[in-house]
């Protein structure tokens, strides 16, 4: 019986690829302990119990993006963060790290430890913590071909997906055409209308919220039905005609593959799972960060399944003026979605096997 450990917390596009990589290795090693780092602030709060895996908090390293008087704190947070991490896995067999504030200390505490560590990637453009992690270990994933030098050899595997995307994607493949149709009725669509599905990432986009409440009457006129996921922090809005707000979208699965156009983030999961099981997407990505929103959705763009629009282009104007060419364009995209993700999970534990036995 061996004992994983995964970092990988804050966001869902940190969560969900770990989730994804735990439910197929305890599949493959029901015997094998599990065990989640994450911060008392992560989403992996709400989502690592309720997929019935144990997790365990250590104190978070806060580092503003702009020179601040708290980084005089950083190093004392950061050793108290690797003590809490090193007390968890240092008994641990593998640590597998998705980036994200809680893998940096983990990293460092599984190289302090000796414990074999694996690092999955899933921006095109890595962040700080994985780029630390890949100088720790040899054992490294990505989604996709990334341009860093420390991910020049990393093993291709994709991004893992969610069991209900994977499945979803599974039984569209028998007739891709009738899956979009039976998902847009399912949802309490008219499948004759074109569907919108507005989405702003697990904890929605005022940005865009506010764009779509200015478009939203032009739209209409154009019998378009919208599908729109405020966030959960976010006041929700009145439904009115074809316009159906909602806090969050619980089975996004049938969610993508209902909608004809999606108006969305371009974090990496979202890019992952739409091209999984979507058609065509505009990608308005995060003006923050270190600009790995602008690089995830390339390969989309490359194969005519997406465009991308600045924050700062992207206007109800804009929509109103291009959202029948969008449709357009979605009308002449292929109909099925893109198989390339639905084994990255399996790949991922291939390897860390492979960085367990090789110890």
């Amino acid at each position: 019986m061996a004992t994983v450990v995964l970092a990988g917390g804050g966001t869902a596009g940190h969560i969900e690829p770990a989730l994804a990589v735990a439910r197929i290795w305890k599949a493959a090693h029901p015997e094998d302990d599990i065990i989640f780092l994450g911060t008392k602030t992560g989403l992996e709060n709400t989502l690592v119990p309720a997929s019935g895996f144990t997790l365990t908090l250590i104190p978070k390293i806060a580092i503003s993006r702009r020179p601040s008087l708290s980084w005089i704190k950083v190093p004392m947070d950061l050793i108290n963060s690797v003590k809490a991490s090193f007390s968890i896995v240092k008994s641990a067999d593998l640590l597998i790290g998705f980036g994200g504030y809680v893998s940096a200390p983990a990293y460092l505490a599984a190289r302090l430890a000796g414990v074999p560590t694996l690092v999955h990637e899933a921006n095109a453009k890595p962040g700080w913590a994985n780029r630390l992690g890949a100088l720790l270990t040899p054992y490294l994933a990505v989604a996709n071909p990334v341009d860093s030098r420390e991910f020049t050899d990393a093993l291709i595997t994709g991004i893992p997906l969610r069991s209900e995307v994977a499945n979803s994607f599974v039984e569209s493949s028998k007739d891709w055409s009738a899956a979009r149709e039976r998902a847009k009725i399912a949802l309490g669509f008219d499948p004759k209308k074109p569907l919108i599905l507005v989405m702003g990432g697990s904890q929605g986009s005022v940005a865009i919220n506010s764009i779509i409440d200015r478009s939203l009457a032009a739209l209409q006129l154009k019998n378009i039905s919208i599908l729109h996921s405020v966030g959960r922090l976010n006041l929700l809005p009145p439904a009115q005609g074809t316009y159906r707000p909602v806090a969050y979208i619980d089975d996004m699965a049938q969610a993508y593959l209902a909608s004809d156009l999606i108006i969305a983030r371009s974090g990496a999961v979202t890019c992952s799972e739409f091209g999984a099981l979507g058609r065509y997407a505009l990608f308005v990505p995060l003006p923050i960060g270190n600009g790995e929103q602008f690089h995830n959705a390339r390969t989309l763009v490359e194969t005519g399944r997406a465009q991308v629009i600045t924050q700062s282009d992207f206007s109800a104007e804009y929509l109103i003026a291009s959202i029948d060419e969008l449709l357009l364009r979605s009308s002449q995209a292929p109909m099925a979605g893109d198989i390339k993700d639905l084994e990255a999970g399996e790949k991922i534990v291939a390897l860390g096997e492979f960085a367990m036995g090789a110890k």
